[in-house]
């Protein structure tokens, strides 16, 4: 804020170069040195919020323009009125909705709960990055407050601080999901930290926010400020990349999902890694010189019928019956990112479990617009599961009577052989789900390479003609 003899040069100055251009201008507006923010009450605890509720210009927004006008088009610019028309509003719920100390360092009441002052409504930058006093009374680099972009049960700052617990439990499914737990396999391999650690892809991504963790080193996991722009964006749910794109370069899950998708001579014993965005786009796996379509796409890596494709499938929310409310239900938000969990007692899906698939929901299946419901999903499952185990079984009956010396990892030449093991490798796990299509083509066309370059004989009956459609062009 100006001092007063500050304004009174500025009012100088401004008289001056106004009387020597007093021909072309009004002469009834000389200055304007309006006040960018009101002090706020001592015990707001330094909290500013906004400089007019009415136009939600807040008092950070005078100076971060392009911030203000990204998150104007938030949910969080909203977060008051949301909750008054809810028809559950509640004194409990006021503080997710407003500015004070939750989502932030800040330990002590403050802004909202010890004033009730409007221009602390809504949820405002200081709700992450903390009290904005210090830094707007002297604006400089060393002391902007800065958000932290940690999140995990018992933390006292963060996106999960009001993002959990029944209402909606975004944390606690996240802090089961792999998502939360990858970046300590980092150590041994720090190659790997674009993708199993926040930092890394945010880093890997061009994102240039500052957050409170860089001053602190290591690595943190995938957190929801790793996916989702807090600032705003033009994607659904803030995401910062689309989830609605079959493409390996902009799709937000398959910016990482598609690490070896296809032989790398320099990786040639790893094989698949993290392969389902190729596979769901029809682009996976060692394409044998016999193969003769360009693209086998299905149904998941369609837009036309799974319009969000991996999120689909995988972050799909559905009401539960919380026993403990009498019989009222509650939300799984899908932020353990598993697409056909185990369920609990309670009916909620847990990321973990070695339960059967006659026991697992498949209601993401029925819910995405693949499957007409739960039990044409989990037959479909099964019937693409069974007939890759099949053909997988078979290649490798092949490949056993192969010379070692076809697979020679060092020498800098992709066998057929070599090519064939990856696409046998290709077919666990997922494959079934993400592509039958493709990976079947994979394998027949794999099983008559091996044949001709090796002249072998099969070891097991096995139809060698393709029982799923094949997707894409010619």
């Amino acid at each position: 804020m100006r001092t007063p003899s500050e304004r009174a040069a500025l009012l100088t100055s401004a008289v001056l170069a106004l009387a020597a251009l007093s021909a072309c201008v009004d002469e009834s507006a000389i200055f304007d040195d309006r006040d960018l923010f009101i002090d706020p009450p001592t015990e707001a605890g330094s909290f500013l919020g906004y400089s007019d509720r009415d136009s939600k210009l807040i008092v950070c927004g005078n100076c971060h323009v392009e911030k203000q006008g990204e998150w104007q088009r938030t949910a969080h610019a909203s977060a008051w009125d949301g909750l008054q028309s809810s028809g559950f509003a509640e004194e409990s719920c006021e503080a997710c909705h407003t500015v004070n100390g939750y989502g932030n360092p800040v330990a002590e009441d403050a802004g909202w709960i010890t004033t009730g002052d409007e221009r602390f409504q809504d949820v405002q930058c200081e709700s992450c990055h903390g009290p904005g006093l210090t830094h707007v009374t002297n604006p400089l680099d060393t002391n902007a407050p800065l958000a932290s972009l940690k999140v995990g049960i018992g933390l006292t700052n963060g996106c999960g601080e009001c993002h959990s617990d029944a209402h909606h439990p975004f944390l606690q499914e996240w802090e089961s999901s792999r998502h939360a737990n990858l970046y300590t396999s980092v150590a041994s391999r720090p190659e790997c930290a674009a993708c199993h650690t926040g930092d890394g892809a945010m880093e890997a991504w061009g994102v240039s926010s500052v957050f409170l963790e860089q001053q602190a080193g290591g690595h943190f996991a995938i957190t929801c400020a790793v996916c989702h722009d807090p600032h705003g964006s033009d994607n659904s749910k803030q995401l910062r990349f689309s989830i609605n794109t079959a493409s390996l370069e902009t799709n937000l899950c398959m910016k990482c999902h598609q690490r070896l998708g296809n032989p790398d001579l320099n990786e040639a014993s790893a094989g698949p890694h993290s392969p389902q965005g190729p596979l769901l786009v029809g682009t996976a796996g060692w394409w044998p010189p016999n193969l003769q379509w360009q693209k086998f796409v299905g149904s998941h890596g369609m837009t036309e019928s799974n319009p969000r494709l991996c999120a689909g499938c995988h972050v799909v929310p559905f009401e539960v019956a919380d026993a403990a409310a009498d019989g009222q239900t509650t939300v799984a938000t899908g932020h353990i990112f598993t697409p056909i969990p185990c369920l609990d007692a309670e009916g909620r899906p847990i990321a973990s479990g070695n339960c059967p698939d006659t026991e697992r929901s498949f209601l993401a299946c029925a819910a995405s617009g693949c499957h007409t419901d739960e039990a044409d999903a989990r037959s479909d499952k099964a019937l693409a599961e069974a007939r890759l185990s099949q053909l997988s079984s078979a290649l490798r009956s092949l490949l056993d009577q192969v010379p070692g010396s076809e697979f020679n990892n060092s020498d800098q030449v992709y066998t057929t052989a070599e090519g064939a093991e990856f696409n046998r490798k290709l077919a666990r796990g997922g494959a079934a789900v993400h592509n039958p299509f493709l990976t079947e083509a994979l394998l027949l066309a794999s099983i008559d390479a091996v044949r001709i370059q090796y002249g072998v004989a099969l070891q097991v009956e096995v139809s060698m003609e393709p029982i799923f459609a094949t997707g894409g062009t010619p």
